[in-house]
């Protein structure tokens, strides 16, 4: 009787020789997976792009804890709330110092073209902290003088080239809202999904530029609490002794709040998970072909196997190694195309779309359940490699 010991434990890479021993078929399986694999980058790239650059100014506010109206739903759609509440809440030890603010938008004069765009426009006290931005300060004191503005320079081309005349000191001077501004400096925000571009201006300069806005209601109150104090403790103790016209809101609080609401008020999230779903279900259905094929056109051999004493379970172990080959093959070229890609996207939209840890792994894990899932399922097709039927 012949020993085929030596056969089953010796190391043949056969997952690998059946893999490239149809290079052409190889070469599309690895196309489509890779195809997947940047439909679902992309999609997940413009998702998180939307909610990061939804809180871009959220991020930046120097405040512990907000106040906004309860009826107000995003920085897109802020409602107004008496100003005496933000001046409430110094009555609290804890509190340190309050800031007013105001936001709407209105619309902004290309100085070049003359043509108008819808801008947010944020206004506050000069004298007042609203930025995380060691040197907004200086520029602030130039908004004293009523008709001043400050020009976020990552705003879109669209708004003209503010940017270039200012450094080019050149007098920029256009309107907004049918009033004539001048720009007195350049901030970096940048644009999002809601805004094209954003304008800074102090309160004065703003309840000029829109009149109808009530001079004792305000849109964001910011708060900044002493050393040691707990933002959260604070700010159920202020939603508990404030009327109930006001919310109280930690920062991280307030970015949570903005970011929910593109995620479950608008379509915009959806669609984009839609769509990586959708790359992955055309992935599954390439590697699910690609495998099935393999199998089919190769079952004399895994016939040959069984009666050489493989059992069947080592072939399904063959089946999952070729999955996992082109997990890894068709993933790379995929990560690759897809930091190009971003690059593109961030240097013509400005949208903040990255390759950060996250999405990498979520990616690679998609595709190896894709392609380990399809693998399962070409399995099915090995219980039909019965030696005494196919020969």
């Amino acid at each position: 009787m012949i020993n085929f010991s030596f056969i089953k434990f010796r190391k043949i890479p056969l997952a690998w020789l059946l893999l490239t021993r149809q290079p052409l078929r190889l070469i599309v399986a690895i196309a489509g997976i890779s195809f997947a694999g940047i439909l679902m980058f992309m999609q997940l790239g413009f998702r998180d792009g939307l909610f990061d650059t939804s809180v871009t100014i959220h991020k930046l506010l120097d405040a512990d804890l907000v106040l906004i109206s309860p009826r107000s739903k995003s920085s897109i759609s802020m409602s107004g709330f008496p100003k005496r509440r933000l001046i409430q809440t110094l009555a609290l030890e804890d509190v340190e110092k309050t800031a007013p603010v105001n936001l709407t938008y209105l619309l902004w004069r290309n100085p070049e073209n003359l043509k108008t765009r819808s801008i947010l426009t944020l206004g506050f006290n000069p004298s007042d902290s609203l930025l995380l931005d060691d040197g907004f300060s200086r520029k602030a004191d130039k908004l004293k003088n009523p008709g001043r503005v400050l020009f976020d320079k990552l705003s879109r081309p669209e708004f003209g080239p503010i940017e270039d005349w200012f450094l080019s000191e050149k007098k920029v001077e256009t309107e907004v809202a049918g009033k004539r501004v001048l720009v007195e400096g350049l901030v970096e925000l940048g644009p999002s999904f809601g805004a094209d571009g954003n304008l800074i201006t102090s309160r004065e300069t703003y309840l000029r530029l829109f009149p109808a806005n009530p001079k004792g209601s305000i849109e964001i109150g910011l708060v900044k609490l002493r050393s040691g104090s707990n933002p959260i403790l604070v700010s159920e103790i202020l939603n508990k002794s404030l009327p109930n016209d006001v919310r109280v809101l930690t920062k991280d609080q307030f970015i949570e709040f903005e970011k929910n609401y593109w995620k479950n008020s608008t379509a915009i999230g959806f669609i984009f998970s839609l769509g990586a779903l959708m790359g992955f279900v055309v992935g599954c259905v390439v590697v699910y072909q690609i495998l099935y094929s393999d199998v089919t056109d190769h079952l004399p051999e895994y016939a040959t196997l069984l009666a050489m004493g493989y059992r069947l379970k080592t072939l399904f172990f063959v089946v999952a190694r070729e999955g996992f080959l082109l997990a890894l093959f068709g993933y790379l070229p995929a990560y690759f195309s897809g930091q190009i890609l971003y690059s593109i996207v961030r240097n013509s939209t400005k949208l903040p779309i990255v390759m950060d840890a996250n999405k990498t792994i979520l990616i690679f894990i998609l595709i190896l359940v894709m392609c380990m899932g399809s693998a399962g399922i070409a399995m099915r097709k090995l219980v039909d490699a019965d030696p005494a039927e196919i020969f």
